[in-house]
């Protein structure tokens, strides 16, 4: 497997016959290393005791009566969250299987950022053997939030988190935000749009602070200004779109072993539209609007980042009563411009002819 991400653990899981991946005694032991339950300097007996206990034997059963004298509520209820991850993880063999039980129940109990690392870790499985570096940048998507801006006709997307802590600390870490607090300015960041020329120093930047701060160029199609008052439209060679089309795909067949054939398209002019599914909430209640015929506002309308028309290879595939249609996709960001891509929507919401 690469090395991208390795604070997500995916090179501490095992792939079973499936090509799903299994937990191993150091996935765990990398989980109890995280921020939420390493060890501090205030830590208590009770929880420096059942810390070692676990690391030595991850697998080991843990009752209340082992946390129940932790001096720290918080942290007691971190590691409840930690062991009912686990459990659920061990009991359904492996993570695609725990995460399809926990989007499939419609009541996930654990905090978001566990279902994001386990994303994470997921995609890694699933872009095994791509070395196409838009491809894992549009992955992104699938785990980390999203910021949208146009800036010259273009949409950029970019990590949001590490863009507020970018111009939080002017990208020196603690020290730029003393700097900051303290009334200094510093040099604005310049974050940059994955380009060829820079594609290599995506790969080599997945840890540290440079691992999410490159931005993703999202257009359909770019403009050139010709003499003469021309106006040449070119499809953007490296277009994110595509590059996330390709990712769906690799979603959906690692997932359901359902081929299908994802592409971006600029509008629907479907007078059969039979199916959408909406990749975000956003999109979601936009796409549902369009289908009954409701009028967009011209403010709703550019909270709209593409539509993608998914084929199904084998109608058969498909229940009967939409076999040979397409079925169009959403992706949208809300009113802050922020955009969290839900990727279980692919799973639960295509009309396939057999349950998820």
């Amino acid at each position: 497997m690469q090395t991208f991400w390795t604070g997500c653990g995916h090179q501490l899981l095992t792939r079973n016959e499936r090509g799903w991946v299994s937990a191993t005694p150091d996935y765990w032991r990398l989980w109890l290393q995280r921020p939420e339950l390493a060890l501090v300097a205030e830590s208590c007996k009770a929880e420096k005791r059942l810390h070692a206990a676990l690391m030595d034997a991850p697998h080991m059963q843990v009752t209340p009566a082992d946390y129940k004298y932790f001096k720290d509520d918080d942290v007691r209820e971190n590691y409840k969250l930690f062991l009912r991850f686990r459990d659920d993880v061990e009991s359904a063999g492996s993570l695609e299987a725990a995460y399809m039980a926990w989007m499939l129940s419609g009541h996930v109990q654990l905090p978001p950022l566990f279902i994001d690392l386990v994303v994470q870790a997921m995609v890694c499985n699933v872009l095994k053997g791509v070395d196409d570096a838009w491809v894992w940048r549009a992955a992104e998507l699938l785990f980390r939030r999203q910021r949208i801006t146009i800036e010259g006709g273009r949409v950029l997307s970019g990590d949001s988190e590490t863009l507020d802590t970018l111009q939080a600390t002017g990208g020196l870490g603690e020290m730029g935000r003393l700097l900051m607090e303290g009334g200094a300015t510093l040099k604005a960041v310049d974050v940059k749009v994955l380009h060829p020329d820079n594609a290599n120093r995506y790969f080599a930047q997945r840890e540290g602070l440079g691992r999410y701060a490159f931005l993703l160029d999202m257009t359909h199609e770019l403009q050139n200004e010709l003499p003469h008052g021309l106006i040449l439209k070119m499809v953007n060679a490296h277009s994110g779109l595509k590059a996330l089309a390709a990712v769906l795909t690799r979603w959906v067949q690692h997932f359901m072993g359902t081929s299908v054939q994802i592409e971006p398209v600029q509008k629907v002019d479907d007078p059969a539209w039979r199916w959408h599914v909406g990749l975000d909430a956003t999109a979601t209640a936009l796409l549902n609007d369009l289908y009954q015929g409701q009028e967009l506002t011209a403010q709703r309308q550019q909270q709209l980042v593409s539509l993608f028309k998914l084929r199904f290879d084998n109608p058969q595939d498909m229940r009967a009563d939409v076999q040979g249609k397409p079925v169009y996709l959403g992706l949208a960001m809300n009113e802050q411009g922020l955009l969290k891509l839900k990727p279980q929507n692919l799973l639960l919401n295509l009309p396939f002819s057999r349950p998820a």
